[in-house]
């Protein structure tokens, strides 16, 4: 397996987007190439993907590092591993990259948000060291605040 981060965007990753995402969330519609690119682009953003032996993209993580007064924030976000490939410690590579890439841009922590019902997500961030937090998670979707506005 190889994890490498994205430097520019062609067919072959637009076509491994269209497939993944689905998998992490069948709601939401693939990125097309202009959304990567720009992704790609940002100085905030990283994106990893991850190859298996025959050189197929099989994984994706994106990592956003940010400056706040209070300092270096770094989020991991959108893993995906296809469901083929699950359970060969390709997300525990892209998570490490992640970390690893996080550190050297100065962050102190990484933060990451994960569904109850992706068990098998959930206990690889728990063994590689990440903790449940107690928060509150608030969320404003500006598409029905838009809506209700009109």
């Amino acid at each position: 397996m190889h994890i490498e981060i994205v430097e520019s965007v062609n067919d072959e990753v637009v076509a491994a987007f269209a497939r993944l995402m689905p998998q992490l969330n069948p709601s939401h519609s693939p990125p097309e190439q202009s959304a990567l690119e720009a992704i790609v682009r940002s100085e905030a953003s990283t994106l990893l993907l991850a190859r298996n032996e025959a050189g197929e993209v099989v994984g994706t993580l994106t990592l956003v590092v940010f400056r706040t007064p209070a300092g270096v924030h770094a989020w991991i976000e959108d893993v995906v591993v296809d469901e083929k490939e699950r359970s060969r410690g390709i997300g525990e590579a892209l998570t490490r990259r992640a970390i690893e890439l996080a550190a050297g841009q100065g962050a102190g922590e990484v933060n990451l948000t994960s569904r109850p019902e992706r068990e098998a997500a959930n206990r690889l961030y728990r063994r590689l060291g990440f903790q449940l937090r107690h928060t509150n998670l608030y969320r404003l979707s500006l598409r029905q605040a838009d809506e209700s506005a009109g």
